[in-house]
């Protein structure tokens, strides 16, 4: 049985880990680099072990002092977030050779699924839906050429062993295929150390749609229903919402019984997400297998009552999932803003800054998993999300309405956040109907949409300079209180 865990990560996804594990019993060790040394998932942890310099290439993706800190700690289990190590097939396999448990899939179903490639391959016996392309790197400008004439531009090409939109590039016609190979190729090579392309019909402006499963190591499998994640910016999602509002019941069982299929398809153990496009005519495609916990996993939470973490933990554990496909239903509807610091207004681009304000929403149905506090800076060196929001609703008029008030709640002044913007996304009439898929930015999307009405702008100005005014009349009497506590604390004979 595991009694210790080590999360080989950081930030709102270590916190929400050791959450879980304090709830099931079990001891937490946090790692943390020169950058991460006050955060609050290091002082939650019952131990905490420094790993290295603030640059991830010098903490928490060196894979010797992660396993070092397990050791030193007397941990049993590493339990990789996502981000970071957590697909990658060595890392599970240094975990499990150095005797210790691996809270997520073998590192077989890790590399076959890393690959866009062997996934397309080891999919295909299942029946599972492809968009048309090819199943082998593409070797040569000649031989792509005569793909993409058979496939019909415009084609998409992407990297085997991609991820995040890196090595991803649409090309319309023939004469920029050469130029955007040459590209696709670089991008690849310099995020994955890893050159293979290869090349797909191109959905234009597909839905977005992924399933959750679950499976244990005594062949069991089910599947936690589906989330949208559409809405993105550089291939990257930031809102996602449970259930789709899109999906009929038949569709919804067609696609979560595909998703186990895939599943089954690499001996898969631990929860993993089986990424969908859909098209205009509600037909689907397999994308990827994600063989970790995804960040919006809390929607599917939300809606399941199910705290997939603990599952994890469960089913490393050896034990068998307890109940059947039927006994799983949908609860109400989810809707997750992730809270990253970029400024919408300059293209997303990221910003850092000290967190002057940091105030959090609260009431029915709101969750917030993040990593910061007031006061604390935004680091330059990590991956721009913040956290999350989540609101709940009984139906899905209900979920977009507290998710609109907790952002109005949420005050955070300091550094630009996705705030603004999902507020705005949610209240348009394309989101609300559902209508819309991969393109809703580049659509609806412009930076003056944030200024039509300004007026969340001036109530945060506003309570910014109410704020500041009221610490300065508090500053005085509060330096005055801990002069006089100063020296009667210097006047104790004994002080401990």
């Amino acid at each position: 049985m595991i009694q210790k865990i080590l999360i080989a990560n950081r930030g709102e996804i270590a916190l929400r880990i050791i959450r879980s594990a304090k709830e099931m019993g079990i001891k937490t060790v946090a790692v943390y680099s020169d950058a991460d040394r006050t955060m609050p998932f290091v002082l939650a942890a019952d131990e905490a072990v420094h790993i290295g310099g603030s640059p991830s290439s010098e903490s928490y993706l060196v894979i010797e002092n992660i396993l070092k800190a397990a050791k030193e700690t007397s941990a049993d289990a590493i339990h990789p977030g996502y981000g970071f190590l957590s697909e990658r097939a060595n890392f599970a396999q240094a975990v499990t050779d150095a005797g210790l448990i691996f809270i997520g899939p073998s590192a077989y179903s890790i590399e076959i699924m890393g690959d866009k490639l062997k996934a397309k391959q080891s999919v295909l016996e299942y029946g599972v839906p492809m968009v048309p392309g090819t199943e082998e790197p593409v070797l040569n400008l000649e031989e792509a050429k005569k793909i993409a004439n058979n496939t019909g531009y415009p084609i998409l090409i992407k990297a085997s062993a991609g991820g995040g939109g890196k090595g991803m590039r649409v090309v319309e016609k023939e004469e920029d295929l050469e130029e955007q190979i040459r590209i696709a190729k670089s991008e690849a090579l310099n995020a994955f150390n890893n050159d293979d392309i290869f090349i797909e019909k191109f959905v234009s402006n597909p839905k977005h749609i992924e399933v959750q499963i679950l499976a244990d190591s005594h062949g069991n499998c089910v599947y936690y229903f589906e989330r949208e994640c559409s809405i993105q910016r550089r291939h990257q999602k930031l809102i996602e919402e449970a259930p789709s509002s899109c999906l009929s019941p038949a569709l919804r069982k067609e696609m979560g019984e595909c998703a186990v299929r895939v599943a089954k398809s690499c001996k898969y153990v631990g929860a993993g997400t089986v990424e969908f496009l859909v098209d205009d005519n509600m037909n689907y495609y397999f994308l990827e297998m994600n063989t970790r916990l995804q960040v919006e996993h809390c929607v599917t939470e939300m809606i399941t009552g199910k705290d997939l973490v603990k599952e994890q933990i469960r089913i490393a554990n050896g034990e068998a999932i307890n109940y059947k496909q039927e006994d799983l239903f949908i609860h109400g509807h989810a809707i997750e803003l992730r809270i990253c610091a970029e400024d919408p207004m300059d293209n997303f681009m990221p910003d850092t800054g000290t967190l002057e304000i940091y105030q959090r929403p609260q009431g029915p149905g709101v969750r917030v998993d993040d990593a910061h506090e007031e006061g604390m800076e935004v680091s330059i060196f990590y991956d721009p999300m913040m956290g999350k929001v989540i609101a709940w609703g009984e139906n899905r008029e209900e979920a977009i309405k507290r998710l609109i008030r907790a952002i109005d709640e949420f005050k955070i002044i300091g550094v630009k956040t996705t705030l603004p913007f999902g507020k705005w996304a949610v209240q348009q009439k394309a989101f609300a109907e559902g209508k819309y898929d991969t393109g809703f930015i580049e659509k609806y999307f412009k930076p003056e949409n944030l200024l039509i009405n300004n007026e969340d702008f001036k109530t945060s100005a506003k309570f910014a300079a109410q704020y500041w005014e009221q610490q300065k009349r508090q500053a005085q009497p509060l330096k005055n209180e801990r002069e006089k506590t100063s020296s009667a604390w210097k006047n104790q004979k004994y002080r401990m």
